[in-house]
């Protein structure tokens, strides 16, 4: 029998040289483990057919031909991917439930002669981590939540303090969308669900409990994607920053922010519809007629005064326990200089 071993979910985050997902692309596209590698030992209409022909005909039929294709697969993955490994190369290797396909991957692999290991459980027992850890590990840290009216430069501020070496959990950035109903990033699908869970738990867990987390105010959902309920509770129970910026300077901020929709204004014309329900029809043509006319200025005013800032004054005093003693930034500019400086201002305070 081969020797390679079989490790615990605990010891799967250890120095291994590469993470090894055999999973079908489809799989790993859904979710993997950090810094995998996706070496399918049998590709998405592979799995497909071994699938149906087990339900259809028998669980012997699929296992031989799922044999034949596995290994075939698994030969070429050595050819092209692995040839050139020392020996001295420690691979992981993991499936959906550490069965058979990871199993074989880590079989040959440890006959050739390379340090194996093989993920017991699978890829579901990493979901299980992942899960867990989502329950607790928010509990262990004090936040500092960034809260502002739409425009007032709250996500540059993150990225600002993030580049001055502050502990920054950017929950737009990792769900690939900017929050409001017009958030959808342009040509940017968001990731699913459990994608951005196990982008969330890979960002907690390099923090440390003894400096705090600056994170953006934001509901249960940004986009299509929820919040773990952990970290939503302890975001509202935490202390709050607001940021108040004048109304021309977010509005020139967010024309250059969402340039995309300048360069293109059917996106945004396609999505203004949107706030039909809430403004109704005569108000929502207005704005598309503004947008297809280039009257930004106006658009974005309008935007603000009648959707926006309302929305935000109904929701700011909802849920965060510490609003009411917020400490409030007054900015004149949202240029990166004087963004730099507030930042610098919130990391010596944490001192």
């Amino acid at each position: 029998m081969a020797n390679y071993k079989l490790i615990a979910i605990s010891q799967a985050f250890n120095a291994y040289d590469d993470i090894l997902d055999v999973r079908s692309q489809a799989e790993f596209a859904d979710d993997h483990i950090p810094g995998a590698i996706n070496v399918p030992v049998l590709n998405d209409e592979e799995r497909i057919r071994i699938g149906t022909l087990y339900k259809q005909v028998s669980p012997f039929e699929a296992k031989k031909l799922g044999a034949a294709l596995i290994a075939r697969n698994i030969s070429q993955h050595l050819e092209d991917k692995f040839i050139d490994r020392p020996k001295s190369w420690r691979p992981l290797v993991y499936c959906w439930r550490g069965g058979m396909r990871s199993g074989a991957m880590a079989h040959i692999l440890a006959q050739v002669g390379w340090q194996t290991s093989q993920l017991e459980g699978g890829y579901k027992s990493y979901r299980r981590h992942v899960f867990t850890a989502l329950e607790t590990l928010p509990q262990k840290f004090d936040f500092c939540v960034i809260s502002g009216s739409t425009g007032s430069g709250k996500s540059h501020l993150l990225h600002a303090l993030a580049e001055a070496g502050a502990q920054v959990l950017d929950l737009e950035k990792l769900a690939q969308h900017r929050g409001s109903l017009l958030g959808r990033l342009p040509d940017q699908a968001q990731p699913s669900q459990k994608t951005f869970e196990t982008r969330l738990w890979d960002v907690l867990r390099t923090f440390t409990p003894n400096r705090p987390v600056y994170i953006e105010a934001e509901s249960r959902k940004v986009g299509v994607l929820s919040l773990p309920n952990a970290l939503v509770e302890r975001m509202r129970g935490s202390a709050v920053v607001r940021v108040e910026v004048p109304q021309e300077v977010r509005v020139k901020f967010l024309i250059e922010d969402y340039a995309h929709f300048l360069q293109t204004p059917s996106l945004l014309i396609e999505r203004l519809p949107l706030l039909v329900e809430l403004h109704g029809h005569e108000v929502t043509d207005r704005w598309c007629d503004l947008a297809r006319q280039g009257e930004w200025e106006m658009l974005v005013g309008e935007l603000l005064t009648q959707h926006y800032d309302p929305a935000y004054k109904r929701s700011s005093g909802m849920g965060f326990q510490a609003i009411d003693q917020a400490r409030v930034l007054k900015l004149n500019a949202l240029d990166s200089a004087s963004l730099g400086k507030v930042a610098e201002d919130l990391i010596q305070n944490e001192r």
